[in-house]
């Protein structure tokens, strides 16, 4: 819940390598799905039906 821009632009490559999985949980609503799954995470947000 903060402003910082590694949390707003975090490096998706470096993270899919130390992940266990690979579902991201948006909180926030700032993430673009379409980066992500093409990335191939599973994505979702808060609050989404």
């Amino acid at each position: 819940m903060t402003e910082w821009r590694q949390f707003r632009m975090p490096s998706w490559n470096v993270i899919k390598k130390v992940m266990t999985g690979n579902i991201v949980v948006d909180g926030r609503n700032i993430y673009d799905r379409q980066e992500l799954e093409e990335q191939g995470f599973v994505y979702t947000r808060i609050g989404e039906k």
